[in-house]
This record gives C-alpha cells, structure tokens and sequence, in this order.
C-alpha cells in the first residue's frame, strides 16, 4: 500500500507508545467532579444552574449562546456545591461548577437517538451533534457543528478521519481505532452527509497497520464504496490538518485560511465516534479516552474518563505514583501543556496525561546559547516558516515584523525547539507572537467596531436633526 506523506520539513521523535497495546479501561467517577464552563475554541458558556441545583448526567449546565460554543454537560450525578474559578488545563483559571457525586449515576432521561442516516435531515443532524456538545477531541476543541456548516460557497469534497496521531507517547486514537472501528465509519458517514462530501478518507500512520485492515475490513463488509483507508508515513507532525491534507490530496490550504478552501474537512477519529454516539445514541460528551503514561504512574493505560476528574483522582486511581513527580503534561511531549497543579481536571480535549519524574531533568529546558544560523528550525519547520527571524523580531520586540513573517500561521508543533542546537525557545517565542499579534488583531477589530458605530449614531442623529429642522419650516412656513 502506498504511503503519504508532507515533503516539507517534520521530524520523527522517538516513540513511547508504552500503553499501545492497553485496552479501555473505566475509572470510577471522581467524588468531586470540577467541570469548567469553557473547554473549547469560541465564546464561553453561560451557568445555568445555581449552587444547591441537583442535577443528573447528560444535563446541561453552561448553555452555548454564541454561534462558536459548545454547551457544557454534567458528568455526574448530584449536587451543585460551588461555582468558581479553578485550574484550567491551560495554565489560566476557568469558571468551573463543583459537583458532588451522589453515586446514584442517574440520567437526566432516556438517551435517544435517530432511527436512520437516511431519514434524517442535515439540520437534525448538526443539531444533534451541536446540543451533545461535541468539539474536536485531538486537543483543538473546536466546536464541531460550526466545522460542518461552512459558508453556503464552500464546496465540500471530501472528509479525511484523522487517525495519524503523530504525538510519541499518545495511543488514545489508536485504541479507539481498534475498539470503535464501527463508530468511525458512522460518524464519517454522517459527516460526508451533511456536508455533501463524495469522498470520505481515514488517514492512519504505518505504525498503526492493524488499525488500517481493521478499518479496511469495516468499510467492505459494510460494502462502501466511498470510504477509503490509506497508509500515512509516520512522521510528527502528520497529524496535523494541514500536513495531513498537504500529504493526502496533495493540496496547500493557503496562509490563514482554513481547510475548507480546498475542499476539505478534518476530523479526529475519536470526535468521529463521539459524532456517531451523538447522532445514534443521543448520549452527550461527558467522557473521553486518555492515555495515561510517562514513568512516574504506576499503572499506565488508556482509561475512560469522566471530563471534569482531576489529576489527584486519577493517580488514586491508576495505582499512584512509583516516584517523585518532576513533570505534569498535559497532551503528548511535544505539544503538550506542562501543569503546575494536580488539581487540573480532564476537559474535552484532553487526549493524555504524562507523568515524569527525576529523569526528566534531562529532558528540561537547557539554558538558551546564541543562535549560530544553522538554519535547521527553517529546514524542518513543516509549515515552511523561518522560527529564528520570527525569535530574533520577537526579543526585539518587533511585532509588525513577527506579522509579517506569518507567525500567526505557526501551528505550535515544537519541531524548531526540537532541532535547535543552541536550545533557544523558538516555539514559545513564535507562539507569544502569535498571542500578541491576534490580541492586537482583536482590539483594532473592536476598536473598528466602536468607530463605526459611533459614527452610525452621529448620522443618525444629524438625520434625525435634519428631519426635525424641515418639519419646523414646513410649520413656519
């Protein structure tokens, strides 16, 4: 079978998939579960219920008002105890909603689902998906009804199921590949419904070649004939959307745009199966597959997790830990959040939690030495950015610069920190410019919308002025 792959740049990290051949396996729901109210891109949710509130699993408690959201479920069964901010696997603070767990693991009701993909319309489906909550599960949280109602302009081709996971340690996709082939194929099928895509693809890399003739298998036996499976090389970052589209239809999604300019959309193969369990089951997002690993946790594995369980539960819970815990990260190693707290819950796009300990020193940032121009964060960089230029702008502070060598394009892999010799900090530099240019981008956006609202007022009242001034002379006159 042939193998695909993106020609610039990537590197291949050593793997750690230690947890591959792990089963899921449930934990207990937490006793305390600490759900945040924002855990995905766009606008926050709003608290609908109050401290004191019973509720039930699958019950709504931060609805989504804006376009870009995602409501929010309870995970477990009981009562509200508090409402405030909390550790956030981002490393800010999140307005989250504290439930105490009544054991009784009751339902806000029945789950039901459609009854057939045939029957079913379009708008059904995408409301469906919208109302269970369902973002991108590969860590972006991206609301997914929003991914599948691109402007009425936009041509969907194909739907390429994103089953590369590229990040060393991780092997959550891989076990959801393996159990939930089914729910892949189904939520693919939905998704190429509602957007007219002819063509669904699954995209997995070759160290994962018993998921392809498993998956493979799947779409003859079920006899379709527009879903194809292929083989990715494995190389990081083949995981990501644009080098995933770049290395399977060939195609360039340009600087800024989004994957929809060339007819595509990418899915994550867990939102995939969380699509189908929306769609056919009713059931909401209120659990998610997690790689638990690193060398610091006693019992490694992939563990169904209710969203809104902390990290203290799960170390309880995974045998606790064989040593000093040096490193917390949130995601794979490369680009991955290190966590300050075992307080920190599992949100919706958490896909793993790694625990280092001692031998981690090793791997901590070196102490930074003059960048010698060997270029290599350009030659490896997939995206084909230049990270040192960007670095040297940025300690310059030089941000219309740091725009201009399309910085906001960085898809924050860590491949130029990876390669860098001199152990400079390209990507958190590259990524603070980023930062700095959309929050700039956003208060010139608002400022723009203060400016011509004013000036709406103004000609509505000179208007206005106009019209009382004639109706005075028509008076006098």
């Amino acid at each position: 079978m042939k193998e695909f792959t993106f020609k610039t740049g990537g590197v291949y990290p050593e793997e750690n998939k230690m947890t591959k051949d792990s089963p899921f396996v449930p934990l207990t729901p937490p006793a305390i579960a600490v759900i945040p109210l924002s855990q995905h891109i766009g606008a926050p949710n709003t608290p609908i219920i109050k401290v004191g509130d019973r509720v039930k699993i699958g019950q709504v408690i931060g609805s989504a008002n804006a376009f870009v959201s995602a409501p929010v479920h309870a995970t477990i069964s009981g009562e509200v105890v508090a409402m405030e901010l909390r550790p956030f696997p981002l490393g800010t603070k999140v307005q989250s909603v504290i439930i105490k767990n009544d054991f009784k693991e009751e339902w806000v009701g029945d789950l039901k689902g459609i009854k057939s993909l045939e029957s079913s319309s379009k708008e059904d489906l995408i409301k469906n998906i919208r109302d269970k909550g369902i973002v991108g599960m590969g860590g972006a949280t991206f609301p997914t009804a929003v991914k599948l109602s691109p402007p009425k302009d936009k041509v969907i081709d194909v739907v390429i199921a994103n089953g590369a996971e590229c990040e060393p340690y991780l092997t959550t996709d891989y076990r959801v590949m393996m159990e939930y082939s089914e729910k892949i194929i189904n939520g693919l099928l939905i998704e190429m419904k509602i957007t007219e895509a002819k063509h669904g693809i699954i995209a997995i890399e070759t160290n994962k070649k018993d998921a392809v003739l498993l998956l493979e298998e799947n779409v003859k036996k079920r006899r379709i004939d527009n879903i194809e499976v292929i083989l990715v090389k494995t190389k990081y970052p083949q995981g990501g959307e644009k080098q995933l589209i770049k290395a399977v239809l060939g195609k360039e999604v340009p600087v800024g745009e989004l994957p929809l300019e060339v007819g595509a959309i990418v899915q994550n193969v867990g939102t995939l199966k969380a699509v189908s369990e929306a769609v056919f089951e009713g059931k909401p997002l209120i659990e998610r597959g997690v790689t638990v690993s690193g060398s610091a946790i006693k019992r490694p594995g992939n563990y169904t997790i209710r969203i809104g369980t902390t990290v203290t539960d799960i170390i309880q819970q995974t045998g606790g830990l064989t040593k000093k815990l040096r490193k917390l990260i949130f995601g794979g190693p490369m680009m991955g959040i290190a966590q300050s707290t075992l307080e920190v819950p599992v949100t919706k796009g958490t896909s793993g939690i790694l625990f280092f300990g001692e031998e981690v020193l090793e791997m901590a940032p070196q102490d930074e030495m003059p960048c010698i121009r060997c270029s290599r964060c350009v030659d490896w960089c997939p995206i084909g950015l230049m990270p040192l230029l960007i670095d040297h702008a940025w300690r310059r502070e030089d941000i219309k610069l740091t725009e201009t060598l399309n910085a906001t394009d960085c898809i924050e892999c860590g491949v130029c920190s990876y390669v860098c010799p001199s152990k400079r900090h390209l990507t958190e530099n590259v990524r603070n410019a980023k930062q700095k240019i959309l929050k700039q981008r956003k208060i010139e956006a608002a400022k723009k919308a203060a400016f011509e609202k004013i000036k709406a007022l103004k000609e509505k009242k000179a208007q206005e002025a106009e019209e009382k001034l004639g109706e005075g002379e028509k008076v006098n006159g």
